[in-house]
């Protein structure tokens, strides 16, 4: 097996061209690496130089040997200092799980974030609703997480990213859409209604749920995705509650209205890590990813 003295003391015969200049370099005397380098040949079954009176040259193996040589040292010099970067979270990877609706509000802010901290860490990036998040937080598949409470999970730790009132949803043309006043419980009992999946979307489905009386006759179409029901509305099947955040979204042919009854921070998103995660990176960057996004800000 080829030890790092050994490349080293080729790399020094192969740069110099000269036994005895080799070993000055190397602090040693000439008949021991001449030696080093016979054995290293033999080892090989090779010859890697061509011995001549006023000094050596190096054979075809010998000059790819001393490429090879010299990319192994390259990289035995960096590995002490990468991990030492990576003990003390300057490089690393940050494996991030997000909800879709995080995608198009918190996610952006938060990379930007992760970036000013820790800018030599990667962040590798996975779309899966909450449940599957705290799974992946479990097993360790991911270290971080974009989620909606609640949080049903030892050791669990989270931080309020964003906090938002529900929306109306309404087509360009509705008679909803020509006023500024917000929209009542009681007035969305005679519209169609497009909503979330109760098993899909379970965290949107119980949240309308608790704030407007919904009947099942009312309901054109349920869906998973946030961008799916404001597409749908804008298509003219129907209205939707949807998070403030969504109206970031442009999208044509859809007015936002306020819902009356709505908490200014009815809709939630928090960051979620386990207290137990033992990655340097991830603890680097929590201390930058307690504080609120302030998604109104950004958007002017």
């Amino acid at each position: 097996m080829l030890t790092l003295d050994q490349a080293r003391a080729f790399v020094a015969v192969a740069e110099e061209l000269h036994f005895g200049r080799a070993a000055e370099r190397l602090h040693m005397t000439q008949p021991p690496l001449s030696r080093q380098i016979q054995k290293l040949e033999k080892t090989l079954g090779v010859t890697l130089l061509l011995r001549e009176p006023r000094g050596v040259s190096l054979t075809a193996a010998g000059e790819a040997f001393r490429d090879e040589c010299h990319q192994l040292l390259e990289m035995a010099d960096r590995a002490p200092r990468r991990a030492q970067l990576i003990a003390s979270g300057q490089v690393g990877l940050i494996r991030l799980g997000y909800t879709a609706a995080s995608g198009y509000s918190v996610l952006g802010p938060v990379l930007a974030r992760i970036k000013e901290a820790v800018p030599g860490v990667t962040v590798e990036l996975h779309e899966m609703v909450t449940a599957v998040q705290l799974e992946a937080l479990r097993s360790g598949a991911v270290d971080l997480g974009l989620a909606r409470p609640p949080f049903q999970l030892q050791d669990v730790n989270a931080a309020l990213l964003l906090a938002e009132p529900l929306m109306v949803a309404v087509p360009a043309g509705h008679r909803f859409a020509r006023r500024s006043a917000p929209v009542s419980a009681q007035e969305l009992q005679h519209e169609a209604m497009i909503m979330y999946s109760p098993d899909q979307a379970r965290y949107f489905s119980d949240l309308v749920a608790d704030l407007v009386e919904i009947r099942s006759d009312q309901v054109t179409h349920t869906a998973a995705q946030i961008l799916t029901l404001v597409a749908l509305v804008g298509a003219g099947h129907g209205v939707a509650l949807v998070p403030h955040s969504t109206r970031h979204l442009g999208m044509p042919g859809v007015r936002m209205l306020p819902l009356l009854e709505s908490p200014s921070d009815a809709v939630q998103l928090h960051a979620v890590w386990l207290s137990t995660s033992t990655n340097p990176a991830l603890h680097r960057a929590l201390p930058h990813l307690r504080k609120p996004v302030d998604l109104e800000q950004l958007m002017h």
